[in-house]
């Protein structure tokens, strides 16, 4: 696992990933996949985006170095919020601030708040996952197309051949029982809150 004592000579990521092998698929899938959501999770702890974007990428240069301490089957995303932030109190201390808005304590306290946030994000995202697959097809369609990139409820309309009246109340109504069931899966869960 990830050692935070643990420091690395980022001049020397590139060479030692090269000669020594590449990760797997799996880890490289975990890898992709956490990019916006360790964004996300750096983006209020820095306050500004060239910052979160700087920390992001030396978060994943890290990530590299040491993905043979990565352990398949744990939880990727918290082995990345834990480097992430290390990342941050490193960009803070290397940046010598003499005006900063937070902190170190605050700092640690809106950290652990965006994990919180963040894990809550997840669970409900895994509800909604589940409550989709149990919608009628014709439902499951209908959100697909709504939600596609650059739709919106007048095109789907137009694209079905259907009043956009008829379609934002079927889509009202849709989103109500994924809302209904998403509540239920947190209920069943423990996780309603």
């Amino acid at each position: 696992m990830f050692d935070p004592a643990d420091n690395i000579d980022r001049a020397r990521v590139s060479s030692e990933t090269s000669s020594s092998g590449v990760p797997g698929e799996l880890f490289i899938r975990e890898f992709t996949q956490s990019q916006r959501r360790l964004y996300l999770y750096i983006l209020p702890l820095v306050g500004n985006s060239s910052d979160a974007d700087e920390i992001l990428q030396e978060t994943n240069l890290v990530i590299w170095a040491k993905w043979r301490q990565f352990e398949l089957g744990s939880n990727f995303l918290a082995w990345g919020r834990a480097i992430a932030r290390l990342e941050v109190f490193r960009h803070r201390r290397n940046r010598n601030r003499k005006m900063t808005l937070l902190d170190g304590n605050v700092l640690e306290q809106v950290a652990e708040q965006s994990e919180l946030v963040n894990e809550h994000l997840d669970v409900r995202q895994a509800a909604l996952a589940k409550c989709l697959t149990q919608l009628r097809v014709k439902d499951r369609e209908l959100i697909e197309l709504r939600y596609a990139p650059g739709a919106n409820g007048d095109k789907v309309a137009k694209t079905l051949g259907r009043p956009a009246n008829s379609v934002y109340q079927s889509l009202g109504r849709i989103r109500r029982v994924l809302m209904e069931c998403v509540r239920m899966q947190l209920a069943e869960e423990g996780r309603l809150t």
